[in-house]
């Protein structure tokens, strides 16, 4: 099974009650292990969470923390791009050239790395004096 598959897969489980706009996420850690994530969406719009956000959570929670590969997929007329905040949270876990693919229901995908995300990331480097 791809990645996109495990996206597409767990994709069907997400909680979107309010936009039935499910999104699905799947996460290759450096281990080779897989983890998953959807959208939960709250009654409260702001207190959400992305797919990709809860697929890191959940990389976290298993004990890794290198990202290799991410793939994205819902059902949009084009690839979905990951959120600016989450572009930010897969750039905290992942290198510069990881890629990261998006993908619809329908059969469309786009591959780019994490740099083209997100150009000019916020990162370890900007922490130090």
């Amino acid at each position: 099974m791809t990645l996109v598959d495990e996206a597409r897969a767990i994709r069907e489980r997400a909680y979107a009650p309010y936009s039935n706009f499910k999104v699905g996420a799947a996460i290759r850690a450096a281990s080779g292990r897989v983890y998953l994530g959807v959208n939960v969406e709250n009654v409260a719009y702001p207190e959400g969470t992305c797919a990709e956000a809860g697929a890191i959570a959940a990389m976290v929670a298993g004990g890794d923390t290198e990202i290799a590969e991410v793939a994205i997929i819902a059902d949009a007329p084009v690839p979905l791009t990951p959120c600016g905040g989450c572009r930010q949270k897969l750039a905290e876990f992942a290198a510069a050239d990881v890629p990261v693919t998006m993908a619809t229901v329908g059969g469309e995908a786009e591959v780019m790395q994490v740099a083209d995300l997100l150009p000019g990331a916020f990162g370890r480097a900007h922490m130090e004096a």
